[in-house]
């Protein structure tokens, strides 16, 4: 797992696969929280628009809608 953070963007990527791998399809799964999965449906990374108000002080993420929207896409 890789994370990289653009302070000027305020934006978070979590890479759960090899960065540069094609992404087959992008889902949002909350307000400003996207998920990138390639064709067989597995899980590249997450993205998170102003991470600094979604994570505040503590980095923790509960995604209710995530496992239906994996399933979903395959």
């Amino acid at each position: 797992m890789k994370f990289e953070y653009d302070h000027i963007r305020d934006l978070l990527y979590i890479y759960f696969g090899k960065p540069g791998t094609n992404v087959a399809k992008t889902l949002t799964v909350a307000p400003g929280i996207h998920i990138d999965i390639d064709k067989n449906g597995k899980l590249l990374g997450i993205e998170i628009l102003d991470a600094s108000e979604v994570i505040g002080e503590k980095l923790e993420f509960v995604f209710p809608g995530l496992t239906y929207a994996l399933k979903k896409a395959v």
